[in-house]
């Protein structure tokens, strides 16, 4: 049964819009564990628009299942990892004009960059994903390099106009989950995975975990967040 990790991301944007102490993701990833959650991520940015160090340093002391650090491949962001030693570290492309995370790595334009911060991270005993589009040649280039995981992005498949793009999106997401497992890599999915969505792709196999944030957040907002994390969990589960 794949598992569900939640992203408290949006919980730290609440509170830096006041620039106070709550809503702190810290606790909210808390209620979250206790709700079902298999993990929790994070996204370090380097503008620290959202999370902290001092969130990411509690959380690595607080979290019970895994932790998950999504970080942009700089040699900030790897120094910061190696400290803190998270779980896992997913790497992902970073604009600092950007709303959230858009498309995932270009692994063929940065192979250098991302192999070296595979390696140092692997040194450091933590497993490394790779955030990227549902494309084989990403795929295969991202294996070759040594990854632990890819994290295939769903963007395109959440944000599709109409049926028909929505299907021809699902199937590149199913054939690169193929491909990955194939090559011998653990396989995680997200980005735009809502209440509406998930079904779809949770009921296609293969993928180990699926990282989901905004909508959970959302919903949380409206009904708790306690109920949003169960609600999510079932949704997988029985898919």
């Amino acid at each position: 049964m794949a598992k569900l990790a939640v992203n408290v991301d949006h919980v730290a944007t609440i509170r830096q819009a006041r620039g106070g102490k709550e809503p702190d993701p810290v606790a909210a990833a808390a209620i979250a564990e206790l709700a079902g959650a298999d993990g929790i991520i994070v996204h370090l940015r380097e503008d620290r628009r959202h999370i902290q160090d001092r969130d990411l340093k509690l959380l690595r002391h607080t979290v019970k299942t895994r932790l998950n650090l999504e970080m942009a491949a700089t040699d900030e962001m790897i120094a910061m990892a190696i400290a803190v030693k998270p779980d896992m570290c997913t790497l992902v492309p970073e604009k600092r004009q950007e709303l959230t995370t858009e498309g995932g790595l270009d692994v063929r334009m940065n192979q250098q960059i991302i192999e070296k911060a595979i390696e140092s991270l692997q040194e450091a005993g933590i497993a490394v994903s790779l955030f990227i589009d549902p494309d084989p040649d990403q795929i295969k280039i991202s294996n070759k390099i040594g990854a632990d995981y890819v994290e295939i992005h769903t963007g395109a498949f959440s944000e599709a106009a109409d049926w028909k793009s929505e299907n021809q999106e699902l199937i590149k997401v199913e054939n690169a989950v193929k491909l990955a497992a194939k090559l011998g890599m653990g396989v995680n999915a997200g980005h735009g995975l809502n209440y509406s969505n998930i079904k779809k792709v949770a009921a296609l196999g293969g993928i180990e975990e699926f990282n989901i944030g905004h909508s959970i957040i959302s919903r949380a907002v409206l009904t708790g967040l306690d109920r949003a994390v169960r609600d999510m969990v079932d949704l997988i589960k029985y898919a």
